[in-house]
């Protein structure tokens, strides 16, 4: 069996509590980059991009999205405020993917969006080939225009997800997946006059 076929059989989802220090480098993150921006973008378009979120810079981030609950809902629980305020955290990194999409002449936006997905997908398998572990979610923040706003996305991009990238604590364990008979049909040709 290949690396290739062995990293792509091996990657899971590792929870976000069991990511921990070390994140990746300054020379790990431009070759997870390097390799996330080589995905299908017809027209060379490059309709995403990638936002970093870490140290200081993550927990003022979640102090604010905090404040911005509040004023919201009223005071916080103790739990949900340092939810809120770890959100951006609790991993080494978070990487946020935002779909740039635009209407063009050639290049439907919804063959931009699949390519940022895409996009988020090679920076997943990236940083596991480099012995790292991801977790992509979105949560409320990524569809929030105050929180978007907040997190440096703006009101005309899309958030793909946010990618919590660390160390795995723990083994990541599988989970169930679905049988290839339910997700895979053979195409059958049409009868009779078109």
């Amino acid at each position: 069996m290949s690396d290739t076929l062995h990293s792509l059989q091996t990657r899971r989802s590792v929870a976000i509590p069991a990511l921990q220090a070390p994140g990746p480098d300054a020379d790990q993150l431009a070759a997870i980059f390097t390799i996330a921006a080589r995905v299908p973008d017809h027209g060379k378009l490059a309709p995403w991009r990638f936002v970093l979120y870490r140290g200081d810079v993550a927990v003022r981030i979640g102090e604010a999205l905090a404040a911005l609950a509040e004023s919201r809902e009223g005071p916080l629980s103790e739990l949900r405020r340092d939810v809120e305020a770890k959100r951006f955290s609790r991993s080494p990194l978070v990487v946020g993917v935002v779909s740039t999409a635009r209407p063009h002449v050639k290049i439907s936006e919804w063959e931009q969006v699949l390519s940022a997905g895409a996009a988020a997908m090679n920076l997943i398998h990236a940083a596991h080939a480099l012995g790292f572990a991801a977790n992509w979610v979105t949560e409320w923040v990524a569809y929030d225009e105050e929180a978007k706003a907040i997190l440096g996305i703006g009101a005309d991009e899309k958030t793909v997800g946010f990618i919590h990238i660390g160390t795995p604590g723990e083994p990541p364990q599988d989970r169930p997946r679905p049988l290839l008979s339910d997700i895979v049909t053979e195409a059958v040709a049409p009868t009779g006059r078109p």
